[in-house]
């Protein structure tokens, strides 16, 4: 199997496997992504030697291996927008209905909520006058 160099610099990850004929592979988030694990493969092979090839399975498994990784990633990225948009749904349709929740300081407020803040945590309820209501915060709607 081909050694691979790796560098890091301001544009990002480098690749370079030595003894070859300075095929680079770059990708600018620091992370290998699968055109460049495909790239990095077939380099491997047409470089090795062809009196002690190495073995073909060790490729799948490892293709195989990235391939469940990218779909988990895949799926968490679903799952986590598909999350995002339910909180925010249910922030919605709380909007004018009378809710309870816990204050800061623990105490159990009542209001109507009047407004729906989108902030980068998630959705914020304004309950009466007090803005930043989390909706985990809310203990009873109706």
């Amino acid at each position: 199997m081909t050694d691979v160099t790796s560098t890091t610099g301001t544009t990002g990850s480098q690749l370079t496997p030595t003894g070859t004929s300075g095929t680079t592979f770059s990708n600018p988030s620091d992370n290998l992504g699968e055109n460049d694990f495909l790239k990095l493969m077939m380099d491997q092979l047409q470089n090795q030697d062809p009196l002690n090839p190495s073995d073909p399975t060790q490729y799948m498994s490892e293709l195989a291996s990235f391939s469940s990784l990218e779909q988990e990633t895949q799926i968490a990225t679903s799952t986590s927008a598909a999350s995002t948009q339910q909180a925010s749904s249910s922030a919605l349709g709380l909007l004018g209905h009378t809710v309870s929740y816990q204050d800061s300081n623990g105490v159990t407020q009542t209001g109507t909520v009047s407004k729906v803040d989108f902030t980068s945590s998630g959705p914020t309820l304004t309950v009466g006058t007090t803005p930043g209501i989390g909706l985990g915060s809310v203990l009873e709607a109706s």
